[in-house]
């Protein structure tokens, strides 16, 4: 299973790398003589599918060996997160032409049906001729010696998907759900989930905003710069940008190129970070000089933002499970001129038990604040992870709901009398949110709720809850108009101090 922690934009090299295996039982498409786009996304899908590795992950991987020029580079991204984004419709689609449901057949089947059907479907420039025939000649190859031949009937179903028109849409007054997961590509537990609870409007706006493309958001490092002069060098670069709507340290970059390229990027000058992101280290306010923990900390988005406000004076001790994410933490404080940040290598429920105790003196002295960037289902940012869609349920809600818990019950302890502990999670399910400080306020009645109002732009103020949490999925419908702000993931934060005085 994918690491459900999340992470930054998908970019090409700015991920870790991801597991790789060989296709279904037959040839790997990479012992190919000659490797194509297509060939190369059926190779990243069907990691995706098989072993549960983030797209980003497979992408970066993969194509670093593939011998692939920059156009059938980006045409390979293309591919793969066009097939992710669109299954559900795809697979409505191809399953009113083909024999058999289109979730029945074989893996090898299925991600070559999906990656011609969205060339065919979605891509004007490519054409359906080359879609189909190539795509043939994948499944051809990579059939396991002793499979079935499924070209025949690959190449049908894909005939039919080109000769047959597009069937109607379900209606909205027939199926309001299968209506919204259909058009949207959102999975029907989801879709009923966000109807039942906000309305189809509402409802509308967080399926839509699954199939867009995010924007490519950095955040001004600054230990180096600020983000004036960050754009300029941008500017003078050849980069577009223009800064962020409620960000004051964000710019928001168009027709950069590969960013790790930049200068800028390579001298620790900016750190890529969705805008919504940007907005939850602040909520803390940490101070020079003071003992910060980050309970959750790969890969250090937050841990470096925290540097930053701090000066770099004062202790960051930056907590992980996994010791490879974990290094990238280090990697980001190297390139970003971080110098307070000491990582440890630990599980945040396990704190304070006899299996922490090698971890000494570093957790034996309260915090004067701590941020849990909670593990969580990602569902605030199914556009930068749209594989996400199809393998998460509610079921996992409530096993999410009972170890972010299990954290803030263990960091809590460690937390000074007087402290503040900010809670965030990417999610936009209650249960991962304003549950989770609901059932811990109850038990630990020393902690109280702030409101997060004083930490934000007046613009930002929107994305208050009633509770004074920030929400930014509050605005998720104004934010889709083309007039407006560029649109965020949806990120939940709430601000807890712990009564008494140190």
């Amino acid at each position: 299973m994918r690491n459900e922690q999340h992470g930054n934009p998908p970019h090409p090299t700015l991920s870790p790398s991801g597991g790789r295996g060989d296709g279904e039982g037959g040839q790997s498409v990479r012992s190919q003589r000659v490797r194509s786009a297509r060939s190369v996304a059926l190779e990243i899908l069907l990691e995706v599918e098989r072993d549960g590795v983030f797209a980003d992950d497979a992408l970066n991987d993969t194509l670093r060996g593939a011998g692939l020029d920059a156009r059938d580079r980006a045409l390979t991204w293309e591919l793969v997160y066009g097939v992710l984004r669109h299954r559900g419709t795809l697979d409505w689609r191809l399953n009113h032409v083909a024999a058999q449901p289109v979730e029945r057949l074989p893996l090898l089947v299925q991600s070559a049906l999906r990656l011609a059907a969205y060339q065919v479907l979605y891509l004007d420039r490519v054409p359906a001729s080359a879609a189909v025939n190539e795509s043939v000649t994948l499944v051809r190859s990579l059939r396991p010696p002793s499979g079935r031949d499924w070209t025949g009937f690959v190449n049908a179903v894909l005939r039919n998907v080109i000769r047959n028109p597009c069937p109607p849409w379900p209606a909205p007054g027939d199926d309001p759900v299968a209506s919204l997961a259909v058009r949207y590509s959102c999975p029907a537990w989801l879709v009923k989930r966000w109807m039942d609870r906000l309305g189809p409007d509402q409802t509308e706006a967080l399926c839509r905003a699954t199939l867009n493309i995010p924007p490519l958001t950095i955040r001004a490092n600054l230990l180096k710069t600020t983000r004036h002069a960050l754009q300029a060098d941008l500017t003078r670069a050849g980069c577009h940008v223009r800064p962020t709507s409620y960000s004051p340290v964000g710019l928001v970059l168009e027709h950069s190129g590969t960013v790790t390229d930049l200068p800028q990027f390579r001298e620790g000058g900016f750190y890529v970070e969705d805008e919504a992101g940007q907005l939850v280290a602040p909520l803390l306010d940490p101070q020079p000089g003071e003992r910060v923990l980050d309970a959750c900390a790969a890969p250090g988005g937050k841990a470096t933002h925290l540097a930053a406000l701090m000066q770099n004076r004062g202790e960051i001790v930056a907590l992980d499970q996994s010791a490879p994410r974990l290094r990238l933490v280090e990697e980001n404080c190297r390139r970003l001129g971080v110098q307070i940040v000491t990582p440890i290598v630990a599980d945040a429920t396990k704190l304070l038990s006899p299996t922490s105790a090698r971890h000494g003196p570093l957790l034996e002295h309260p915090f004067d604040r701590i941020l849990v960037d909670a593990p969580c289902s990602g569902l605030g940012v199914l556009r930068r992870h749209p594989e996400a869609k199809w393998e998460k349920g509610a079921a996992g809600l409530s096993r999410h709901h009972s170890r972010q818990l299990a954290i803030l019950e263990r960091v809590g302890s460690l937390l000074r009398p007087g402290g503040v502990l900010v809670y965030s999670t990417c999610s936009t399910e209650p249960e991962e949110n304003e549950l989770v400080i609901e059932h811990f306020c109850a038990r630990r009645a020393e902690f109280q709720r702030e409101s997060v109002a004083p930490w934000l732009s007046s613009n930002a103020l929107t994305f208050l809850t009633a509770q004074g949490e920030l929400s930014t999925m509050m605005t998720l419908s104004s934010q889709a108009q083309p007039e407006g702000p560029d649109p965020m993931d949806c990120f939940f934060a709430a601000r807890l101090r712990k009564a008494g005085r140190s």
